[in-house]
């Protein structure tokens, strides 16, 4: 009996990195961060990740997009690269800067979100691309950027039941979201303020559970050498006004975090990033962990796996 222990303790120590079912990070050929979750017409969920560059430099460097997906939340397929910042005809010429993504789909398109600086001053001239193509891994191309929209970062679509799509945005505090046309690519009307959330930094994500819109965020806080929690806020309507709820995923070992909630054969999931591969908070790796809500529809605390 003590030989087979010693042998199978010997197979989990050789097994290559990710190989073991539900590991955390769920993606360790590269690393990955702000994970975007999708589930599609062909039953896969995906996650549209940005990606960090080694040896790291801050955020400067992110300057593509990778496209994973499974169909048991335990074997990950790598799509391969989709999106890179060459590829942005009207992007800054020294690249870099393809931070947070998101994905949408509407009538026979996928509609791919992301943000990046028009010019070298890359702080005050970010713009919120649009790429398009056919199917959810492949085939995107830029059609150009959403206009009338501030410099800010961290796009997030969500398609309400009734088809309407919904753009949020935000950084530095400040939130805010609005009607998108049919078109996908043009605001319909003017994007107003989010009211209600206490903390906003970045990252705002929508989902909807039983008739209830929630927006969640990363927030700023930093103390003993943590940093950003996830919280989260709901409300009547897609746009608001917010009830602030409460944080549902503590501080990560990277000094930031970006996540998404979504439901996928009946469980629900919550999606983020740490450094638990690298321990070097700009070389970040997806994770993910399930998800409850309680009866009143507030979000248990989410327990972090590794």
């Amino acid at each position: 009996m003590t030989y087979m222990i010693r042998s199978v303790i010997a197979v989990l120590l050789l097994a290559p990195l990710g190989s073991i079912a539900q590991n955390n990070p769920i993606i360790t050929s590269m690393y990955t961060a702000d994970p975007s979750a999708h589930v599609w017409a062909d039953g896969r969920l995906y996650i549209y990740c940005s990606h960090d560059v080694a040896p790291p430099r801050g955020c400067d460097l992110m300057d593509r997009y990778h496209v994973f997906s499974t169909d048991d939340m335990v074997h990950w397929k790598d799509h391969g690269e989709i999106l890179n910042s060459s590829q942005v005809p009207w992007g800054r010429k020294e690249g870099g800067f393809m931070w947070a993504p998101d994905c949408a789909y509407k009538n026979g398109t996928y509609y791919f979100y992301f943000p990046h600086p028009s010019g070298t001053d890359w702080n005050h001239t970010w713009k919120i691309g649009v790429a398009t193509s056919k199917s959810p891994a492949s085939g995107f191309t830029v059609q150009g950027y959403i206009p009338q929209l501030k410099p800010m970062i961290d796009p997030c679509v969500f398609v309400d039941e009734d088809g309407q799509a919904y753009l949020y945005y935000g950084g530095g505090g400040r939130c805010e979201g609005g009607k998108l046309k049919d078109n996908m690519m043009e605001v319909d009307g003017e994007m107003k303020p989010m009211e209600g959330l206490v903390d906003f930094h970045e990252a705002s994500w929508v989902h909807k559970y039983k008739g209830l819109y929630y927006l969640s965020y990363s927030d700023n806080h930093d103390s003993a050498g943590t940093h950003n929690q996830m919280r989260y806020a709901t409300g009547n309507s897609p746009l608001g006004p917010w009830t602030y709820r409460g944080i549902y995923i503590t501080p990560t070992d990277s000094y930031t975090d970006h996540g998404s909630i979504v439901e996928y054969k009946g469980q629900w999931y919550a999606f983020y990033h740490n450094s638990n591969l690298s321990h070097n908070d700009w070389l970040r790796s997806v994770c993910v962990d399930k998800l409850f809500f309680n009866e009143d529809g507030t979000i248990k605390m989410v327990r972090q796996t590794h």
